[in-house]
């Protein structure tokens, strides 16, 4: 939990190409810096981060790409909590959870974000907004 005499013991920021092949980067990327940070690969912690990170980046690439714009993964630990965030270009398209019918094969991104994530939600930016999501450390 984050207070204001608390800091983050570490961060990791990249940006990566609006493309699915940015968000599978992603998605290496930050199992990669966990795993050096000390949460292992293949850990519950590890790859609920995997899966946030890919649903997260995947809903940047899919439903918040503007043309030549960037999005940004960035991993910050705290002493109890693994935020990651992933900002895009697009402010005016905010996440909305929706459960979808039995027939559809996607949508249902930001409930597995919702069920493993302690706490998500978005914050504006100048341009575009961040989704976040925080998971608890062991």
């Amino acid at each position: 939990m984050k207070s204001e005499i608390a800091t983050p013991t570490a961060e990791f920021t990249q940006r990566l190409s609006a493309t699915r092949r940015g968000a599978r980067v992603a998605r290496h990327l930050a199992v990669h810096q966990l795993d050096g940070w000390g949460i292992p690969y293949g850990s519950d912690l590890s790859d609920s981060a995997a899966l946030i990170v890919a649903e997260l980046t995947a809903n940047a690439v899919t439903h918040a790409r503007v043309q030549g714009r960037d999005f940004e993964l960035r991993l910050t630990l705290w002493p109890l909590t693994l935020r990651i965030e992933v900002s895009d270009a697009r402010g005016d398209r905010e996440p909305i959870p929706r459960p979808p019918t039995p027939d559809e094969e996607t949508g249902r991104g930001l409930l597995l974000v919702d069920a493993l994530a302690t706490k998500w939600g978005t914050a504006d930016r100048i341009v575009g907004k961040t989704v976040w999501a925080e998971l608890p450390l062991p």
